[in-house]
């Protein structure tokens, strides 16, 4: 038994489906928007344009890098010295990220969200003797890292 709507109800399916498909599109907007909107940091890295492929070879020197100098304090899934840095790259602008390994006692003072880490933390991170290159090649790794996560 098929059941059938009065004829003014049956017209008014499209529209709900018009209304439904614009609200996502909207959705989908704003949450673009507020990712384009994270805070960049203070420091050399103004505006950073990654590509959509992970370079495996940045990836590689990034590890290299991170194990030599980040490891002792930051883990990826757990809270260690440092904040854990799985999903970082989600929750950071890339500049951000760059900013805080390469200018970090400036951030840590005059970035909102670097002083709360350290509020948190209680612990300041090091400067770091590190080329952009190598922090670049840093950043790669992160993304490397959240992408094999599903982040």
């Amino acid at each position: 038994m098929q059941m059938k709507l009065p004829l003014g109800h049956a017209r008014s399916w499209p529209l709900l489906a018009l209304v439904a498909v614009l609200a996502l599109l909207v959705a989908a907007a704003f949450a673009q928007q507020a990712s384009a909107e994270l805070p960049k940091g203070i420091g050399p890295i103004q505006e950073l344009t990654l590509p959509a492929e992970i370079d495996p070879v940045l990836v590689a020197e990034g590890e290299a890098t991170f194990t030599t100098y980040c490891s002792a304090c930051h883990k990826f899934e757990e809270r260690y010295v440092g904040p854990a840095l799985a999903g970082v790259t989600v929750r950071r602008a890339p500049e951000w990220i760059m900013n805080m390994i390469l200018n970090t006692n400036e951030m840590i003072f005059n970035d909102d969200t670097a002083y709360d880490l350290l509020a948190e933390y209680m612990t300041p991170m090091s400067e770091l003797p590190l080329t952009e290159e190598q922090v670049r090649a840093v950043l790669e790794y992160f993304r490397q890292v959240d992408h094999d996560l599903g982040l």
